[in-house]
């Protein structure tokens, strides 16, 4: 039976797809970027895309809109971007959380009571305002009637290859919290690597570095950075980095066949956290980022160079999504 579910802050699909796989139905995915939506209209004509401002969306009589009852829908799931609050008083509720994206996932939970719920951030949302911020969303989960447990979960865990931590949190509605037990997914035994994907990837477009900075990669042996070239080119290239204290292992960093990709960026070249590929000086294309993310190779993206990138960087791994749905599924199936 597929359970049904809604997604927001859909972006090109990362989590709908693992959702999917995992056998979820998808009535409705609210982005409101429009080249997002293009791409998941082109790989999924029959979803439900609903391009649009979840501030306005989630105003509206959200059961008659979804044509559901309150409590019926299975999961509401996405991940708000993480903003600050602005605390009205001691006690933290959903006011504290108005004028944020978040506000609205919570209208969402209060509107229509879904049995579960899948809220997805990065890591950094723990300790966002020295934890406050996340404190305050717990508190405005428990209010909305669940209870919630939380992981950070390595997508390199799961299939992917690639290290990106992400803070899960499901919540499971009060009153099923007796029938439902849910357990976050175990991590695989083979952890994947760039050789894994890279070798056989299609081609598809992607940015080049400039002349100078293709030289000085050139320099830089396959999972080394800065420090292992020539340092005065390496100071040179640097400018005011050189001086700037830590490590600084982004600058000039270029991948290795034999290890995961670091976390898939939304722009393919920063200076701070260069990404060369392995076997040729260059970043990554657009095609060989959503290996790292576990897009299927049929599935396409839509726009410009930079918004495609932006899109692949954004987004949920699929394969991630995919071991945290079944999960979610298992629970649900106990009903």
């Amino acid at each position: 039976m597929k359970r049904k579910c809604i997604e927001l802050f859909a972006g090109a699909g990362g989590l709908a797809l693992g959702l999917e796989k995992a056998g979820f139905e998808e009535i409705g995915l609210v982005e409101i970027d429009k080249t997002a939506c293009d791409t998941l209209r082109l790989n999924r004509p029959n979803w439900n895309v609903i391009e649009g401002d979840v501030a306005e969306i989630s105003c509206l009589d959200l059961e008659k809109y979804f044509s559901l009852k309150k409590g019926e829908l299975d999961l509401l799931s996405g991940g708000a971007p993480c903003q600050a609050f602005s605390y009205a008083g001691k006690k933290l509720g959903l006011e504290d959380a108005r004028g944020t994206l978040f506000y609205h996932y919570a209208t969402f939970l209060e509107k229509l009571q879904p049995k579960m719920f899948l809220f997805e951030n990065v890591r950094g949302l723990l300790t966002h305002n020295k934890g406050k911020t996340y404190q305050t969303m717990t508190s405005i989960f428990e209010q909305a009637g669940y209870t919630i447990q939380k992981k950070v979960l390595n997508a390199w865990d799961y299939g992917v290859p690639q290290k990106r931590e992400r803070l899960i949190t499901i919540g499971i509605r009060n009153d099923l919290v007796d029938k439902i037990h849910f357990e976050f997914p175990k991590p695989h035994e083979y952890k994947p690597v760039l050789r894994d994907v890279l070798l056989d990837c299609p081609k598809s477009e992607g940015t080049l570095y400039s002349e100078y900075k293709t030289k000085i990669f050139e320099m830089v042996p396959p999972g080394g950075y800065w420090r292992d070239i020539d340092p005065d080119v390496a100071k040179e290239y640097m400018k005011s980095c050189w001086n700037m204290g830590g490590g600084r292992t982004g600058i000039l960093r270029r991948m290795s066949l034999d290890e995961p990709s670091l976390t898939v960026l939304t722009s393919p070249s920063q200076k701070q956290t260069d990404r060369c590929h392995p076997l040729e000086a260059r970043p990554f294309t657009i095609r060989e980022n959503a290996r790292c993310q576990t897009f299927p190779d049929d599935w396409e993206f839509c726009g410009g160079i930079g918004s495609q990138y932006k899109q692949v960087g954004n987004a949920v791994p699929v394969n991630l999504a995919y071991e945290v749905g079944l999960k979610i599924k298992e629970a649900l199936e106990q009903l």
